[in-house]
C-alpha cells in the first residue's frame, strides 16, 4: 500500500514538473510500553517549526522544579520578543503575565513573542536559554536534534526527527504530568482576546489530550498528538503535511489504526529507533510555499483525500473546548515586583489546583467565595501598574 501511494504521488508530481518530497515522517507509539506501532522515515532530520516550543516548555518546567522560577514569576515582553514574526500574543511591549499564563499562551496560541519572553525571563537572554534547550536534548538522547531559537521560526540549523519529538513529548508527560492540562487547552482568553489553538484534533477526536502543532514553509505542517481512549495511550507524530487537513487526518488515521490493533507493532522501542544522524533535513519550501505549491497540494489530495469536501473524515467527534483565562499584569515599573502577595483573607489555590480554575474568569471553584462578598469571581484580575 505504501509503495502504491508513493508511485501515485510520483506520477502526479512528475506531470506537474515537481520533485517529490519522499520523506513524510510518520510515527505511532504506545505511550505505556514505548513500542513503535508504525514508523515511516521517523529518523529523517526535519525542521521542527513550532514543535520547538515543546522543548521551550520542558525547560521552563525543569526550571520551575529547580526553584529558579515559579508559576508566578512575571514574564515581560521585550521589544526583541515583540519583533518576532507571527503568531503573536497580542500583548504590548513591557507588559507582563505570570509564567503560568505565559506557558498557556505559548502552547495554545504558539506565540513566538511569548517563547522569546519566556527564554529571556529564564535564561537572561534567548541564547542562554537555547543552550539549556540543547543541554536537555543531549541528556534525553535526542541525537538528531539541535536548537537555534526558542520559538521554531525557520533557521536551517534547527532540526529534529519524529523519533526525537516523540521522546521529548514522552519526557514531558512522564516528568511533569501536572502541566499536561496546558496541552489539553485549546483556548486562552486575555484582554478580551480569544487565542485559539491550531490543533483541531483536540476538539474533533475523542480522547485527544495534546500535544502541539507547527508550521513553517521549510517544514510543512507538523503535529504531535496524544490520545487516551479505551485504556490505550497512544502518540502520533506527523511531519511535512501539505495542509492542516492533511496533517490532522493522517494523525487520526494512525491513531485509529493503533486503537483498532491494525497497527500492531514493529518490534522496536522508540528509544532505540535509529536516527539518520548527519543527514540533511528535507526542505519542503518549494512544495509548500513555492510556485508549484498548488500542484503539490493537489497531488497530495489525490492520494489522501480524507476530510476533503464530499469525502469521509476521521475527525468527526465534537469535544468541548478547554479554556484558560490569563491576566495581563500591565506594564512593569522598575523596582516593583509583581505579582504582589494577596491579602491574607483571600484563599489561594494550591499549585496542583491551578488547572482547575480555567473555565472562565467569572467561574468559582466550588466552596471558594470571598467572605462577605458571595458571587465575586476569584481570582480577581490584578491591578494594572503603569
Amino acid at each position: 500500500m505504501l509503495l502504491l501511494r508513493r508511485i501515485a504521488i510520483a506520477l502526479v508530481l512528475s506531470c506537474a514538473s515537481l520533485v517529490p518530497a519522499w520523506a513524510t515522517p510518520l510515527l505511532l507509539v504506545d505511550r505505556d510500553t514505548l513500542q513503535v506501532l508504525y514508523a515511516e522515515d521517523a529518523g529523517q532530520p526535519w525542521h521542527p517549526a513550532s514543535l520547538t516550543k515543546l522543548m521551550t516548555a520542558y525547560v521552563a518546567f525543569e526550571e520551575i522544579a529547580k526553584g529558579t522560577v515559579t508559576l508566578e514569576t512575571p514574564v515581560t515582553l521585550s521589544k526583541y520578543a515583540l519583533s518576532q514574526a507571527p503568531s503573536r500574543s497580542g500583548l504590548k511591549v513591557d507588559t507582563s503575565v505570570s509564567l503560568e499564563d505565559a506557558l498557556y499562551i505559548l502552547i495554545v496560541k504558539s506565540a513566538n513573542d511569548m517563547a522569546v519572553a519566556i527564554a529571556e525571563t529564564i535564561g537572561g537572554n534567548e541564547a542562554s536559554f537555547v543552550a539549556k534547550m540543547n543541554d536537555v536534548a543531549q541528556r534525553m538522547g535526542l541525537t538528531a536534534t539541535h536548537f537555534v531559537n526558542s520559538n521554531g521560526l525557520h533557521d536551517p540549523r534547527q532540526v529534529t526527527t519524529a523519533r526525537d519529538l516523540a521522546i521529548l513529548s514522552l519526557y514531558i508527560e512522564q516528568s511533569f504530568p501536572q502541566y499536561m492540562q496546558m496541552f489539553r487547552t485549546s483556548v486562552v482568553r486575555i484582554n478580551g482576546q480569544k487565542l485559539e489553538s491550531q490543533n483541531e484534533i483536540l476538539t474533533t477526536f475523542a480522547g485527544a489530550i495534546g500535544m502541539k502543532t507547527g508550521y513553517v514553509c521549510a517544514s510543512g505542517l507538523n503535529l504531535v498528538a496524544d490520545v487516551d481512549r479505551n485504556g490505550r495511550r497512544l502518540m502520533a507524530v506527523v511531519l511535512g503535511g501539505s495542509s492542516g487537513r492533511d496533517r490532522n487526518e493522517r494523525a487520526a488515521e494512525l491513531l485509529l489504526k493503533g486503537l483498532s490493533g491494525s497497527a500492531s507493532g514493529t518490534g522496536q522501542n522508540v528509544l532505540t529507533l535509529a536516527n539518520a544522524v548527519g543527514a540533511a533535513p528535507v526542505d519542503m519550501r518549494p512544495n509548500i510555499c513555492g510556485k508549484g505549491a498548488a500542484e503539490y497540494v493537489k497531488a497530495q489530495e489525490a492520494v489522501f483525500p480524507m476530510g476533503l469536501k464530499g469525502q469521509p473524515s476521521y475527525l468527526t467527534d465534537t469535544i468541548a473546548a478547554v479554556e484558560h483565562v490569563a491576566t495581563d499584569l500591565g506594564r512593569m515599573r522598575t523596582g516593583i515586583v509583581l505579582p504582589r502577595p494577596r491579602p491574607a483573607h483571600i484563599p489561594a489555590f494550591p499549585v496542583q489546583d491551578v488547572a482547575e480554575n480555567t473555565a472562565t474568569e467569572a467561574s468559582l471553584r466550588p466552596g471558594l467565595e470571598l467572605a462577605g462578598n458571595p458571587g465575586i469571581p476569584y481570582p480577581r484580575p490584578r491591578p494594572v501598574f503603569r
